[in-house]
């Protein structure tokens, strides 16, 4: 595998919370800029529309990322009536948050472990920007709990990895001096937001890591498919592939796991 198991910060478990929840702020903006929903919305309507399913349970979901946007529009189609965002360890600042607006986006209170999806929780499960922290093994267990549940899965990475190994260094200064405009972009942006990326400059160095590391982390799409490669079956489907879009840098590295409808 060209994929390597670097740290980040934000997994460590005696990283603090409050940092943690400004670097997931960031993230948030991060993707909106990017575009990331543009990407996204189209594989989650396909899934969403080939599985039959009407409800998504979202895994790894920190602090929400971009899914609750794309939700929202996917929402207005009629394909989705529910969204439930799970973690092994729930953000429990985003869930009073999203809780709160007592809508068809909740957050579960309970701890959730992508690898053993509870089964009342029903629906295509999702993967978004998350699926890199997972080392091979947990990795695994999540494709083929899906692959033994016959639950549609879609796992969604912000980059597909394809350059070469020596090259992942290369963006680390880039990323340094992109959270100092990235951040002006988060919303709510509070003062310790600022005063840590501005007054203070802890942020800009762990977020620059963290994205550098999350590059080197991720599946390549060969990677994908030596994970998959033993889960075989009649009734159901792989696809892993690259999706792309203009004023997009590089690709997004997708797998789609689709129960099969028998014949």
């Amino acid at each position: 595998m060209k994929r390597r198991q670097l740290f980040e910060f934000e997994d460590q478990p005696w990283f603090p919370d409050l940092l943690r929840q400004h670097m997931t702020n960031y993230l948030i903006a991060f993707h909106r800029l990017l575009g990331t929903e543009d990407l996204l919305f189209p594989l989650l309507d396909r899934a969403l529309r080939e599985s039959h399913a009407d409800a998504i349970v979202d895994l790894c979901s920190g602090a929400g990322g971009p899914l609750p946007a794309v939700a929202h529009r996917l929402l207005a189609t009629g394909l989705l009536t529910r969204v439930t965002l799970t973690d092994k360890f729930p953000n429990r600042s985003a869930m009073a948050s999203i809780n709160a607006g007592n809508g068809p986006v909740a957050y579960r209170e309970e701890p959730v472990d992508a690898g053993a999806v509870p089964g009342d929780l029903v629906g295509l499960r999702t993967m978004i920007g998350s699926f890199h922290h997972m080392p091979v093994d947990v990795a695994r267990r999540i494709l083929n709990d899906a692959f033994v549940s016959r639950r549609a899965l879609c796992v969604f990475e912000i980059s597909d990895n394809a350059g070469p190994g020596f090259l992942w260094w290369l963006p680390l200064p880039f990323g340094f001096l992109m959270t100092y405009v990235v951040t002006l972009f988060v919303r709510p942006l509070s003062f310790g937001q600022l005063a840590l990326t501005y007054l203070v400059p802890v942020l800009p160095p762990l977020i620059a890591w963290d994205g550098t590391a999350s590059n080197a982390r991720t599946y390549t799409p060969d990677d994908l498919r030596e994970l998959t490669g033993d889960l075989v079956a009649p009734d159901y489907m792989w696809e892993i592939g690259v999706t792309r879009k203009k004023g997009y840098p590089g690709g997004a590295c997708y797998v789609l796991g689709l129960p099969k409808a028998a014949p």
